[in-house]
């Protein structure tokens, strides 16, 4: 009785182990994926120009962002990233983007409101 309590309590600590090293690996992947995706659509750039913009959102974003084939919408969208009015999207005015859109995804899956924090 004793080894079965035992091997059990192993089982679900490598599995627990096991889940938790692979969300890390996922984590790890996907923040190498959004800093690899701009310093690829900026071109060995610091910032992203109008039409690099507009190419990453629309090749890039189009699974999670409505809009993404309209100019209009997305140079809107630049506008508003674009905090220090210079044209261009930073790496920091990115970012800006990125956790809206975690954020939006975040509260789609839990069901919540804008307005409900």
């Amino acid at each position: 009785m004793a080894i079965s309590l035992l091997a059990t309590s192993y089982v679900q600590f490598s599995f627990s182990f096991f889940v938790l090293v692979s969300l890390s690996l996922d984590m790890e992947s996907a923040i190498k994926t959004v800093v690899t995706t701009f310093l690829t659509s900026a071109k060995g750039k610091e910032n992203l120009s109008a039409g690099s913009f507009q190419k990453l959102v629309q090749k890039q974003l189009g699974g999670i962002m409505d809009d993404t084939k309209s100019s209009s919408a997305i140079k809107e969208m630049m506008r508003g990233l674009d905090e220090n009015n210079d044209g261009r999207v930073s790496f920091q005015e990115y970012l800006t983007l990125v956790g809206y859109l975690a954020n939006s995804l975040s509260q789609s899956k839990s069901g919540s409101s804008p307005d409900a924090s």
